[in-house]
């Protein structure tokens, strides 16, 4: 299929995009992609492609926007249930300390998903990954936050290998038994540490060997902070994962908790996610490593906050910079990454040009998936957005509508 009379054709050559170089669209005006076998063959002008390929079947652009597909590196996108009341409670300016003791918070939600089923826990997440879809996502990790227990882990990867089976949106994955203290182990988070480290990930890679051996190993992300564990706890757990081989994730989880970028840098991480509050010093050791600095401004707009990551920062100190919604049922039950996007220009000062590539380009590298999608050029997996305006800065300028109106994922069309 030749795609042809893209106004602007947004490639995104020449791999992740660091520091104050992002924001390189590597743009085709009157562009054209031609797509063979899922992946794509050839980019240039509408002029080159059709003279050169007068016999290819052919979607016109119509004088609109294509892009790669958006790619979402941060979601807890499955669970159960929903948090409602406790919603109307935070509005009403309840402390999330008291709900949290009254048995509400992310404990709530683990309650619920250790509970469901495996049919419940596919039914409940197949919306979402619609919902996701049809605002342009192609490719979007998912983390088991709300396990609690390593059962519930394997049933939750179970769930996501049939939706990844399923499609059309595919799943990359992480391991997150060390997402917060089980309630069981509260005061002795040291003791749950060794179970992850002991047990869990032992389980982990013998499930995921027979379940799914021709899938790569799913991340395991660790978070530190206050509520989370520390240092040596998370240091302890990621260097046995590291020894199994496999890929790392750590969440800054509180703000003002230091020590998050560092350890990343020393264990190898592939991506260190949210970064609210962390200490601007910190963010200087994102200059020295390839690793991602994945930043979430969808979960401080949901929490009403206003302690925005200074993106700025990490831009003038040369970090690989991307954009997550980090959806989940608490803060940023947030399915569009296009609405990521504006926040991003909105509240990290980005430029339409930076958001849209931290969410394609970047966003893949913080999946170790670069070299397959976020960019359009020969060789990768043709997965695009055709949107429905003639100008790329609509994204970012424009929120709360969908401004995909095509989806293409690995060369299938998919009307919005």
């Amino acid at each position: 299929m030749l795609i042809h009379s893209a106004s602007q054709l947004l490639t995104l050559v020449g791999g992740p995009q660091r520091g104050r170089e992002l924001g390189r669209l590597g743009i085709i005006a009157d562009g054209a992609v031609l797509i063979r076998d899922e992946n794509i063959a050839a980019v240039g002008t509408s002029e080159e492609l059709r003279a050169a390929y007068p016999h290819e079947p052919q979607l016109d652009a119509g004088g609109h926007v294509v892009m790669p597909g958006l790619v979402d590196p941060h979601t807890h996108a499955i669970w159960v249930g929903d948090r409602l009341d406790e919603f109307e409670l935070l509005s009403q300016g309840k402390p999330y300390h008291e709900i949290m003791t009254a048995g509400g918070g992310a404990f709530a939600t683990m309650r619920d998903t250790c509970a469901a089923s495996l049919e419940m826990l596919v039914e409940q997440t197949r919306p979402r990954f619609v919902n996701m879809f049809s605002f342009g996502t192609t490719t979007a990790e998912v983390r088991t936050g709300y396990a609690g227990r390593i059962s519930t882990g394997l049933r939750m990867f179970q769930a996501l290998l049939a939706l990844d089976r399923e499609g059309p949106l595919e799943l990359a994955f992480t391991f997150m038994g060390s997402h917060a203290i089980h309630p069981n182990y509260r005061g002795r988070s040291s003791e749950y540490a060794e179970l992850v480290r002991l047990n869990m990930l032992d389980m982990l890679k013998a499930w995921w060997s027979h379940h799914a051996p021709y899938h790569e190993l799913p991340f395991v992300d660790v978070a530190l902070g206050l509520e989370a564990f520390s240092q040596e706890e998370a240091r302890r757990i990621l260097s046995a994962a590291r020894e199994q081989g496999f890929p790392l994730k750590i969440l800054a989880a509180d703000s003002g908790f230091s020590g998050s970028v560092g350890m990343a840098v020393e264990m190898g991480a592939t991506s260190v996610d949210h970064l609210a509050g962390v200490p601007l010093q910190e963010i200087r050791a994102l200059a020295t490593d390839d690793m991602a600095a994945v930043l979430l401004p969808a979960t401080t707009f949901g929490s009403g906050a206003s302690d925005y990551v200074p993106a700025q920062a990490i831009l003038e100190a040369g970090g690989l910079l991307a954009l997550a919604s980090d959806m989940n049922p608490e803060t940023a039950w947030c399915e569009s990454m296009q609405f990521v996007i504006a926040l991003a220009c909105r509240y990290l000062h980005l430029t339409p040009a930076q958001a849209i590539t931290a969410a394609t380009i970047n966003a893949a590298a913080a999946i170790r998936r670069a070299d397959r999608i976020g960019s359009l050029e020969p060789g990768k997996q043709a997965d695009l957005l055709i949107l429905s305006v003639s100008d790329y800065r609509h994204l970012g300028y424009r929120f709360g509508t969908n401004l995909a109106q095509t989806v293409i994922k690995k060369g299938r069309v998919y009307p919005v």
